[in-house]
């Protein structure tokens, strides 16, 4: 590990020996990978992450696994695609899809699973476990497996039917929750401490935002080192948000990017929407949500752990947090397939809903660079897509 340094509590700024696993900060708050980075400005040109290996492990200098202790299944360096009929409709000066459904495992979550199972088999980890919404825990299940990793999932009990089966083909022991992910991460902070698992909850363990950050990392290399002028991003935990804002820190550090920065946006569901109450009261925490609600289950998340560092960046980039109804998320992910020929995710849907939303607002101009994230692959829901398709008897015409 050349050039990470320590570890740091994101509230209190405690640091941490790198040398052995780690959860949270003794004052309960997560902790974050700090580099040498002004050794890495000397050793790396920004123009070597041109090229190297076609994943996110082409950024390695800024990230913490040891060269040999890589887990990988090649994620990363997902396509940025050009919505140009979606731009159209909705209105805006450039739309621009992040693509991570095409991720090993369908989802983002593949980035973040590959650097904290890599670092917790190389720290010496036997086990891990961890609540989920379906797919965090499909991508951990898969990475624990190629490290041989023991993996142990609880999720509840409606996630969708294919991560659950990822789970169970991955070889996890898996557990499903009469209840929601806050339920699930009780029972997993439970077991883990009386049986030694090493606990790899949203943010509770710091690699997982390292790999989402890489993100970032793409998004600036994909535009010609330079940031769009909105990142539209589904925040559940919100890791992936915070990862791309530490990201963007790190590279303005490095003089890889100027000090400009995108409005950060967070969306959620109307159903399940503590970080847009947040923003709205203009708090940097939120409040636990009841009766938490939506058919975007990866953004079904009550309370974040790391709420007050996805304001930090809202607040600091000039963003907003947004909510979006189901009805409105069902509406765009069909738009988007019939538009764009992409069966995107739910939660990638909400994204582009609330981009229609805030040009509807005046909060997003025609003139602006958007760039959404969709977060995984359509194909995991496909139960949101209900279809009544006529039957035609052989020999006869589909015209009468």
């Amino acid at each position: 590990m050349p050039w990470l340094t320590h570890l740091e509590c994101a509230r209190c700024e405690k640091e941490y020996d790198i040398t052995r696993l780690q959860n949270l900060c003794e004052c309960g708050s997560p902790l974050l990978a700090r580099y040498d980075l002004e050794s890495i400005g000397e050793a790396v040109d920004r123009d070597q992450m041109e090229s190297g290996p076609d994943n996110m492990w082409r950024f390695a200098p800024l990230l913490p696994v040891p060269d040999g202790k890589i887990v990988t299944r090649g994620e990363g360096m997902t396509p940025l695609l050009e919505a140009s009929r979606l731009q159209t409709s909705l209105g805006v000066g450039r739309f621009l899809l992040k693509d991570e459904g095409l991720n090993p495992t369908g989802t983002f979550k593949a980035r973040g699973a590959a650097c904290g199972v890599s670092m917790a088999s190389y720290l010496g980890a036997d086990a891990v476990a961890m609540p989920t919404a379906g797919n965090a825990g499909g991508a951990w299940s898969a990475y624990a497996a190629v490290a041989g990793l023991e993996c142990h999932v609880a999720m509840p009990k409606d996630a969708p039917e294919l991560t659950q089966k990822e789970c169970f083909l991955f070889g996890a022991e898996t557990h499903l929750v009469d209840g929601l992910i806050s339920d699930a991460g009780k029972l997993i902070a439970e077991a883990a401490a009386e049986r030694g698992w090493f606990e790899v909850t949203t943010l509770k363990e710091p690699y997982r935002i390292e790999g989402k950050k890489t993100m970032g990392l793409e998004m600036a290399l994909q535009l010609g080192w330079r940031v769009p002028d909105a990142v539209v991003y589904p925040a559940g935990g919100g890791v992936g948000l915070i990862g791309i804002w530490k990201a963007l820190q790190e590279m303005e550090s490095l003089g890889w990017i100027g000090e400009e920065r995108p409005k950060m946006i967070a969306v959620q569901s109307e159903g399940c929407a503590p970080l847009v109450e947040a923003y709205e009261q203009g708090r940097r925490e939120s409040d636990f949500w009841e009766g938490a609600e939506t058919l975007a289950g990866g953004i079904r998340v009550p309370k974040a752990i790391g709420d007050f560092l996805v304001m930090d960046a809202v607040y600091e980039s000039g963003g907003c947090a947004i909510s979006v109804s189901d009805e409105d998320i069902l509406r765009a992910l069909q738009m988007t397939a019939r538009s764009e020929g992409m069966f995107i995710c739910p939660e990638g849907a909400a994204s582009v809903a609330a981009v229609e939303k805030l040009i509807e607002d005046g909060f997003l101009s025609s003139e602006d660079e958007v760039l959404v994230v969709n977060t995984g692959s359509g194909l995991k829901y496909s139960s949101l897509v209900s279809v009544d398709l006529p039957v035609v008897d052989a020999g006869s015409s589909i015209l009468s």
